[in-house]
């Protein structure tokens, strides 16, 4: 069932906080005795010209000791037999084919043709281990209160197994302020209710990259995050095609998401100069970039974002 329908209009809006910031317990782990609840799982994979890759995301998906209710990949343009693996290898797969439109697209549109009412991430290139879906599920039970969960995570580097940098620990509760830095969560890890991207909207795309940064703030100022705390899945890094090395100056992304949630006017006012302030911190580091590579309109335009925004400050 291919279709190269672009996604329909992004959702540009934002949900009003609607709690304050608490102590949250963490999760339990899959091994204790909480009941699992059931739920309906739509796993959306977007890929591009990554058959192989796919091949090894799809096998650890089908090695779940829950299986989801069902698994969507979207096809952002390949010409590598990516659909000719799928049909052979894997038809129970709901396929679907897009021109290159990029990662948030092809996210968008699966999330806008599954029917799950939660919804779990992998991108092509990463793989889960087997009791992801089963430990999630047992964390949320017992803790339903709940509308979005991540986990931990193992770093696999050019095929051997690497530490997790210290700044890249996960956490959970209401993390907006530690999503500030970088990117908190790894699609891969989330398993996040329907209702929530209905509240917030979906993947931004107008950014070409950090575009699941912009999202998790979208979130984070909205709801607390579950954290399954043992890693549940692994991060494959180091081979040429990743979306983090395809751009200098990945930060001048998250500006712009920054610049765009604290524009919107809603979030409560710790947040708020949160915010601000990283946008400054971010900001300038860039601008003494832009300096250096004699990038003057570029150059003109952070200063007075940076002029703009230090009157919040103060």
């Amino acid at each position: 069932m291919a279709t190269s329908t672009r996604p329909s209009g992004l959702p540009n809006r934002f949900c009003l906080p609607g709690f304050r910031p608490r102590r949250i317990t963490p999760a339990l782990s899959h091994q204790s005795k909480t009941k699992v609840i059931v739920i309906k799982i739509s796993v959306v994979i977007p890929s591009y010209n990554r058959r192989d890759l796919l091949k090894r995301a799809l096998l650890s998906v089908y090695s779940q000791t829950s299986l989801p209710t069902e698994v969507a990949v979207i096809d952002d343009g390949s010409s590598d037999g990516t659909e000719v693996m799928l049909r052979r290898e894997f038809p129970q797969v709901n396929y679907y084919y897009q021109d290159n439109l990029g990662v948030s697209a092809a996210r968008n549109l699966g999330i806008q043709q599954t029917t799950g009412d939660w919804l779990a991430f992998l991108d092509s290139d990463d793989e889960w281990l087997p009791e992801k879906l089963a430990n999630q599920k047992a964390a949320l039970a017992a803790n339903p209160e709940y509308r979005i969960c991540h986990t931990e995570e193992n770093w696999i580097r050019n095929g051997a197994q690497v530490d997790v940098p210290k700044k890249y620990a996960k956490t959970g509760g209401w993390i907006f302020s530690h999503c500030l830095a970088l990117c908190a969560m790894s699609p891969s890890t989330v398993l996040v209710q329907r209702s929530v991207l209905t509240d917030i909207g979906l993947f931004d795309v107008r950014l070409p990259a950090c575009e699941d940064y912009d999202l998790w703030l979208r979130i984070t100022a909205n709801y607390p995050v579950l954290l399954v705390e043992q890693p549940q899945i692994s991060k494959h890094g180091g081979h040429e095609d990743q979306l983090s090395q395809a751009f200098w100056g990945m930060d001048r992304f998250r500006i712009s998401a920054l610049q765009k949630i604290i524009d919107a006017g809603q979030l409560s006012e710790q947040n708020r100069l949160a915010a601000v302030n990283m946008l400054l911190k971010k900001a300038g580091v860039y601008l003494n970039g832009v300096i250096k590579r004699g990038k003057t309109e570029e150059a003109d335009y952070y200063r007075q974002l940076i002029e703009r925004y230090a009157m919040d400050v103060h």
